[in-house]
């Protein structure tokens, strides 16, 4: 049975930040076409324990659990509020716990939440590098949900979701994501354009 551990880092509850990841969580369960099984982690819930191991260096307890549970998955899916153009520091601290070599190879859709648009690209120079340090596997396509996707733009943040979803069961599976037809893949010959007349 395939494992994915889906990692929350929002602070309400609920939160727009667990809404995002549900909704990967249930693309990617479809895209994978078989038994999952999804293991959702509010980092919230652990929030004073992760200072403890943060300070002692030991996760126990549940955290420790929740802690297995992330590193043993065979997929992950990480989202983060984005605070002062950045992920939050309990989304940091975790992966700060769960160690260097904890992800080593692990396949992971990258998802964030924020006020705006405006801090769209935190996915890219932000969350990206922490988990290329962790030396993960972040699929091409992370998602980001400002608080216009929850209203009128919710078909491009679903589009979003679909396509990230498709390529983290891909690269679970093992197998390469299936690609849109590319119009170029098959251009007319050079001389049958001259031969048609055609203005270049």
């Amino acid at each position: 049975m395939t494992t994915l551990a889906v990692v929350s880092a929002g602070l309400g509850q609920p939160s727009s930040t667990r809404l995002l990841a549900d909704r990967l969580s249930a693309a990617t369960v479809e895209a994978l076409g078989g038994d999952v099984a999804v293991e959702t982690i509010e980092l919230r819930d652990h929030a004073h324990a992760m200072v403890d191991a943060a300070l002692t260096g030991f996760p126990s307890g549940a955290f420790r659990a929740a802690v297995e549970t992330v590193t043993d998955a065979d997929g992950l899916i990480a989202v983060t509020p984005i605070f002062n153009a950045s992920y939050s520091g309990l989304f940091k601290t975790f992966f700060d716990v769960a160690g260097r070599d904890a992800l080593d190879g692990t396949p992971v859709l990258l998802g964030a939440t924020g006020g705006t648009e405006r801090h769209s690209l935190a996915i890219d120079y932000a969350m990206r590098p922490l988990f290329a340090y962790l030396r993960a596997s972040a699929v091409p396509t992370g998602v980001y949900a400002a608080a216009e996707d929850w209203g009128g733009g919710e078909g491009r943040l679903a589009e979003r979701v679909s396509r990230a979803a498709a390529e983290l069961a891909a690269s679970i599976d093992g197998r390469p994501a299936e690609a849109k037809a590319d119009p170029y893949d098959e251009p007319v010959p050079f001389e049958n354009l001259l031969a048609q007349g055609t203005r270049l």
